[in-house]
């Protein structure tokens, strides 16, 4: 049964931040801290806290500003993180709110309506509560039918969830599916690590997986085939979590952020993504050098020029392997999808692509595509 992705869609938050912007403020804040701690640094007791510059962001990672939900909050000094006030019971979450922009444009692309929808899943690294699930909450404002589940495979979760969608039309559950990732990365993350406060941004994106003999649509691309793969690690971890209440001597240490050992992560995970790849290319009679667009995970620039040069023995254009991380940063989840859905320019029927994404876990999500374009 072929079945195809027919539709994407993507929300991008209102506010931005610049390398500069974000620079400016972690500079004040160690400036000041450094100026608090003054007597015990001269002492050797403590550290002093060394300042950023956007040169260093750029250069680490390719990254030049971000979009985030919130911008004040990140941006002032005493605070360095977003504040985003609670809603009511009564209202929809942001995430939902957040999902229903990026599924509705999806849903247009793929010529269909949410009635025609059988399963919602909400793939992202991160909910904004336990339950109800969150994709339920989508379920329902969307309109759609059947069922809903949300999923967590960290910054895999997307292809993961493509995955999932495409076994469940597969395996007759449903005619197609919707995968909708609502990240509020900016939440996460410690905008006091030197190492890290740079590296995310929020967006959401949505696809929509169909049955080929049903859809509507007439532009789309073939699921050739999925594999995942996962191997435990503790190089990228968050501990937040409900029990965190139970220990509340520890509730607010730095590890209940977002926290990496970044050089141990390219190490490990850069040939784990190309190896998968290769042998997922292999499986289905294609050459690497048959692929015409790799649409990665974007987190880190030169984690990318390496995977595709791996692959391709030779050094990857930007149109083959092209980056949003200048514009978005590193957002989780939707990376892949978003390079997806604003890089599919230049691709003609029969053309081969992949989109694979990977980060937390270990876990790496590959789906190998292949443009269609289908007799209205």
């Amino acid at each position: 049964m072929p079945i195809a992705i027919t539709g994407t869609g993507l929300f991008t938050p209102p506010y931005s931040i610049s390398n500069d912007e974000l620079v400016a403020a972690f500079n004040a804040y160690v400036e000041a801290e450094n100026a608090k701690n003054a007597d015990a640094i001269a002492r050797g007791e403590k550290k002093a806290l060394e300042p950023s510059s956007a040169e260093f962001i750029t250069s680490a990672s390719g990254i030049g500003r971000r979009y985030v939900m919130d911008r004040e909050g990140i941006l002032d000094p005493a605070i360095l993180a977003p504040r985003i006030p609670e809603r009511s019971n009564d209202e929809p979450s942001l995430q939902c709110e957040m999902a229903l922009a990026a599924a509705r444009e999806a849903l247009a692309q793929a010529n269909t309506t949410p009635d025609r929808i059988g399963a919602v899943i909400v793939a992202c690294s991160n909910m904004q509560r336990a339950y109800p699930a969150i994709s339920v909450e989508v379920q329902e404002a969307l309109g759609t039918k059947g069922f809903a589940f949300d999923m967590n495979v960290a910054c895999s979760s997307a292809t993961f969830g493509i995955n999932v969608a495409r076994d469940l039309i597969a395996g007759g559950s449903v005619k197609s599916a919707l995968v909708v990732s609502p990240e509020i990365c900016s939440g996460h993350l410690n905008f006091r690590d030197r190492e890290s406060h740079f590296i995310f941004g929020d967006a959401c994106t949505a696809v929509v997986v169909e049955d080929m003999a049903t859809t509507q649509a007439t532009s789309v691309y073939e699921i050739l085939g999925t594999r995942l793969a996962t191997k435990f690690s503790n190089n990228i971890r968050n501990n937040a979590g409900f029990l965190n209440r139970a220990a509340p001597e520890h509730r607010d240490d730095a590890d209940k952020l977002f926290v990496q050992q970044g050089r141990k992560v390219f190490k490990d995970v850069s040939p784990m993504v190309a190896d998968l790849i290769a042998g997922h290319l292999d499986s289905l009679g294609i050459a690497p050098s048959q692929i015409k667009r790799m649409w990665l995970h974007q987190a880190n620039g030169t984690m990318n020029q390496w995977i595709a040069r791996k692959l391709l023995g030779r050094d990857a254009t930007p149109v083959e392997a092209p980056s949003v991380l200048e514009e978005y940063a590193n957002t989780s989840s939707c990376g892949s999808i978003i390079t997806f859905h604003k890089n599919r320019a230049g691709i003609d029927d029969g053309d081969v692509g992949v989109i694979c994404s990977f980060g937390a876990g270990y876990s790496v999500g590959s789906v190998i595509v292949k443009k269609t374009t289908r007799s209205s």
